[in-house]
C-alpha cells in the first residue's frame, strides 16, 4: 500500500496523483507502517493532494518518529525549529535531530551542529558542534564542510587554522557551495605560501 502511494507520488507506471497517494498511504499508515506515516506527513507538510496542515503533518511524523524512522525525526525537528503547526521550540528540535543524527542522517547532524554552535535549545558548545559537523562532512555533506570551515576560520572550539578552513571550504565548493567558494577565495590573502600548499594537498 505504501509502495502504491509512492508510485502515485512519482507517477511511476501510474499517473501522478497525490490524492490517490494519500488514500494508499492512509491505509498503510493506519496499520502502523512507519514509512507510510512519514509519507503522509510529508503530503500534509508540503500541501500535496491535501491542504497544507502542519499540525496533521506533525501527528503523522510523530507516529513514524517514535518507531525510529530518521526522516520523520528530522522533519519533526524542522517543524519544531520553525514553529510550524506548534510553538517554536529549539529544545524539542534538538531532541528529534539528535535521534536522527544518531542514526547517521547527515542533515540532522549538521542541523544539530548549528544548534550547538549557536546555543539554541542546547548549551552553546563548539566542540559538540564540530563533532556533529565532522560526522556529516566525512560523508561529503557540503553544508557541514562549509560550517567546519567557519569553525576553523574563527577558532571556535578548535585552534584558529586557515589551512583547515581553506581545506573544508574547498571541499564544500567542489559540490557547488557558493558561500564556501567565496570564503575560500577570500582567505587566500591571509595565508602564507606554505599554508596554501598544505591546504591544496
Amino acid at each position: 500500500q505504501n509502495l502504491l502511494g509512492n508510485m502515485y507520488v512519482v507517477g511511476k507506471n501510474l499517473p501522478q496523483d497525490y490524492a490517490m497517494a494519500r488514500q494508499w498511504y492512509e491505509k498503510a499508515a493506519d496499520q502502523g507502517n512507519a514509512a507510510a506515516q512519514y509519507n503522509l506527513g510529508a503530503l500534509y507538510h508540503n500541501g500535496q493532494g491535501v491542504s497544507r496542515d502542519y499540525a496533521t503533518a506533525r501527528g503523522w511524523y510523530e507516529k513514524a518518529a517514535v518507531q525510529g524512522l530518521s526522516q520523520a525525526q528530522l522533519n519533526l525537528g524542522v517543524l519544531y525549529y520553525n514553529g510550524l503547526g506548534m510553538s517554536q521550540d529549539n529544545a524539542m528540535a534538538s531532541q528529534w535531530w539528535e535521534k536522527a543524527a544518531a542514526q547517521g542522517d547527515d542533515l540532522a547532524q549538521t542541523k544539530l551542529g548549528l544548534l550547538y554552535e549557536n546555543g539554541r535549545g542546547v548549551p552553546q558548545d563548539f566542540a559538540q558542534a564540530r563533532q556533529w559537523y565532522e560526522k556529516a562532512a566525512a560523508k561529503g555533506y557540503a553544508l557541514a564542510q562549509g560550517s567546519l570551515g567557519f569553525l576553523y576560520y574563527f577558532g571556535k572550539g578548535v585552534p584558529q587554522d586557515y589551512t583547515q578552513a581553506h581545506l573544508w571550504w574547498s571541499m564544500a565548493a567542489v559540490q557547488g557551495d557558493k558561500i564556501a567558494a567565496q570564503e575560500r577565495d577570500k582567505i587566500v590573502t591571509k595565508m602564507t605560501p606554505a599554508q596554501l600548499v598544505e591546504a591544496q594537498r
